[in-house]
């Protein structure tokens, strides 16, 4: 029995996992909440890897590109690739916002307004990169500073050249364990995703969409359609790579991140999975993909895109050509650099609302209204944001020739 479970793909496992969670949770309502805490467990175990793994894989690419010049290309292609991704994904929902107006006719009766806090300004946002205390930033998981001096690490240790080498050994052989420690905990995952969904499904179902049914319509297809025609475009037309294959690669990386709903909780899943069944070499995905955790959030434009219109609609405020300009704007802007964990986005609005001279009370109403069932759309975005990490992956592997295509192309997941 042991055997045939372990013979069985991963993915199999992990979308098995899910399938019987919404049944479970489904059938059992709110008792299968005591499920929770054991999908709360595979999250801290997922958590527990997120730092170590950064630093001693970003450290590790560093010191593998054997100057600093490539880094910098791999730098400027990642983030110029997230930018235009992000760009697309608001016009996606402001597009999807407008068809299906989810907002006409709203009335917030009976809604708890919910406070909201306004996002650091963009001068604290670039100052809180540098960290005062690495060992700090380390021990607190703030992943751009650990990101920051990571690339610092790796750029002395390359200018120290051979008195540096024995340091990039010990880290190298460290970033090696940690992966090996992900493949373990990875085999926890369709336990994990099984109780999580069950959880969710069982307190969250069915009925919780009927008050926001068309919002929630709005969200998925848009993010469908971004995965399908943005990502797709990406993937087969400009790198001439097989799409079903690219897909079927990263399917444990997206089943984690739609159980959990965190993009940095499933990092160490989204690199083993382009490592291994991409073929991505860890030059560019220890480099790329904690970037892209930390500052592409797709997923989050969508959201906060097409939510900018329910408010807009709810409360009659017209919105002008130049007011979709800036909404796209505020939206990309905003979503840069949103925390990787669960309803982040939802407390972005404020800044977002603002165009559209929504203020506090208004904004207040509308979080109230969504809060309850946040969870069901920012599964869906945390999964837009996984996978674009791993496509702007692919791409920039291709670009600068670190893409095993031999990999890519074997159908490793028949």
């Amino acid at each position: 029995m042991l055997k045939k479970w372990f013979a069985a793909k991963l993915w199999k496992r992990v979308i098995g996992g899910l399938v019987l969670g919404v049944i479970t949770g489904l059938v059992f309502g709110e008792s299968a909440a005591v499920l929770k805490p054991f999908g709360d467990l595979f999250i801290r175990a997922i958590k527990m890897l997120v730092v170590p793994l950064i630093f001693t894989t970003l450290v590790t690419g560093i010191t593998a590109m054997g100057g600093v010049s490539k880094l910098g290309s791999i730098g400027v292609k990642a983030i110029g690739l997230y930018l235009l991704t992000t760009a697309v994904a608001v016009s996606i929902g402001l597009f999807f916002g407008a068809w299906f107006e989810p907002g006409a006719g709203m009335v917030f009766e009976g809604v708890t307004p919910q406070a909201v806090a306004s996002a650091p300004s963009a001068v604290d946002r670039l100052l809180g990169i540098v960290p005062t205390n690495p060992v700090a930033a380390l021990a607190e998981g703030d992943v751009l500073s650990i990101i920051f001096f990571a690339l610092l690490l790796g750029v002395g240790i390359l200018l120290a050249g051979d008195k540096g080498k024995p340091l990039g050994k010990v880290i190298e052989s460290a970033a090696d364990v940690m992966l090996k420690i992900t493949h373990i905990v990875m085999e926890a995952a369709p336990f994990g995703v099984f109780a999580l969904i069950a959880w969710v499904a069982g307190t969250q179902g069915i009925q919780t969409f009927r008050s926001i049914l068309v919002l929630a319509v709005a969200v998925y297809l848009a993010c469908i359609v971004h995965a399908g025609l943005t990502y797709g475009g990406l993937i087969r037309v400009v790198l001439g790579l097989p799409l079903l294959r690219f897909f079927r690669g990263i399917l444990d990386a997206q089943a984690v991140a739609y159980s959990t709903s965190s993009s940095s909780a499933t990092l160490p899943v989204t690199m083993s999975v382009v490592e291994d069944n991409l073929g991505v070499k860890r030059t560019v995905s220890s480099s790329v993909l904690p970037l892209g955790a930390t500052i592409n959030m797709d997923g989050t434009a969508i959201y906060l895109g097409i939510v900018a219109l329910f408010a807009a609609q709810a409360f009659g405020v017209p919105v002008s050509a130049s007011d979709y300009v800036l909404i796209a704007l505020t939206a990309t802007l905003t979503s840069v650099g949103a925390a990787g964990i669960p309803s982040a986005s939802l407390f972005l609005l404020a800044t977002v609302l603002q165009v559209l001279d929504l203020g506090e009370t208004e904004t207040a109403l509308v979080v109230g209204f969504i809060l309850p069932f946040d969870r069901l759309l920012d599964m869906a975005r945390t999964t837009v944001n996984v996978t674009v990490d791993a496509a702007v992956a692919v791409a920039v592997a291709k670009w600068e020739g670190e893409l095993d295509e031999a990999r890519y192309r074997t159908p490793a997941l028949e």
